[in-house]
């Protein structure tokens, strides 16, 4: 009876990350659901990952592996690894992460008993504010992203339908933020998200990841992937709009921080401050920030519209504080 169950196919993208590819593909291994196939796409890694790859493949027939000549990048691995899917339902799972045994069962049962097209559970790793299992509207999974809480949009720790995500494949033109355009046009597709609190997904942080290589022209090009979707959902789901005009704005308020704190150089700090005020300054309203449940978050997004100078000099503020208590 349990092997009656939709198929799930597992897409995991695999780029020199030997160090981590074995945990990961062994957290797969151990699903205690029991009908998935398992599409690992091993995008030129020159550090000996694939190999190890290839091992899963020779135990256990579930897994498949895909070898690109040469690298192509996330996007294209994911949307290779979507064109061999051949399950109803899809989940992505970074190389570098690892999920509990339980992930997928969790997340095929949430979906299933409250009728959801996308499932999404808890993780650890990103220090989100956990809330209670529900069911959202699409409007209102917007807002829950938009207060980062209790999830993201990352493709990752999330069960989707296999029509949707072949008819939302990830955009090639983005290295950084394609997470944020996939789930908006996925988004378009579906009318309910279920939420289950447990941490069934493991985020790993890890030294040379995009998200750890500080304010760099790569993750910028998260601000025009944020354009696109405001402009488009001003013109196509208003009710989504001020949702992601909080995101943006947010977005350019975290990049501005972290430039403040990495201390760069005063021109080069300067010409990144003004870039992140414009784009709080393109998608501001005060419906958008409202939306903001903290004070200090809608503060900072305040004080970037207002002056450069003015959250250069308290964000250097803050970051002596933290100095002097390390």
């Amino acid at each position: 009876m349990e092997r009656e169950r939709p198929k799930i196919s597992v897409v995991v993208p695999v780029y020199n990350v030997a160090a981590y590819v074995e945990k990961c593909l062994a957290s797969l291994a151990e699903q205690t659901y029991p009908n998935m196939e398992v599409i690992v796409v091993d995008d030129a890694s020159s550090d000996g990952g694939g190999e190890l790859c290839d091992g899963w493949a020779d135990r256990d027939p579930r897994f498949q592996i895909v070898h690109f000549p040469e690298n192509r990048g996330v996007c294209a691995a994911r949307n290779e690894g979507v064109s061999r899917a051949s399950g109803a339902y899809i989940a992505f799972v970074d190389s570098d992460d690892y999920g509990e045994p339980a992930l997928l069962e969790t997340l095929y049962r949430a979906l299933a008993e409250s009728q959801a097209d996308v499932s999404v559970c808890g993780d650890d790793g990103l220090g989100l504010e956990a809330a209670p299992a529900a069911v959202y509207s699409r409007e209102e999974a917007v807002r829950c992203m938009a207060r980062r809480s209790p999830f993201l949009w990352t493709a990752w720790g999330k069960l989707f339908p296999a029509e949707a995500v072949k008819s939302c494949l990830f955009d090639g033109r983005f290295s950084y933020g394609e997470d944020l355009l996939f789930f908006y046009q996925v988004l378009q597709r579906v009318d309910r998200i279920a939420y289950v609190p447990a941490p069934l997904y493991h985020y790993v942080f890890r030294q040379g990841s995009a998200v750890n290589e500080g304010v760099t022209e790569k993750r910028c090009t998260v601000l025009a992937i944020l354009d696109e979707i405001c402009g488009d959902a001003a013109l196509r789901r208003p009710e989504l709009a001020d949702g992601f005009r909080q995101i943006a704005m947010n977005t350019s308020v975290r990049l501005a921080m972290q430039a403040v704190e990495s201390g760069m150089p005063g021109d080069r700090l300067s010409g990144c401050l003004q870039r992140f005020q414009q784009h709080v300054r393109r998608h501001f309203t005060w419906k958008a920030l409202a939306l903001r449940p903290g004070k200090k978050d809608a503060a900072a997004e305040l004080l970037l519209y207002a002056s450069t100078a003015a959250f250069q000099a308290a964000g250097a503020v803050l970051r002596r504080r933290g100095t002097a208590k390390e």
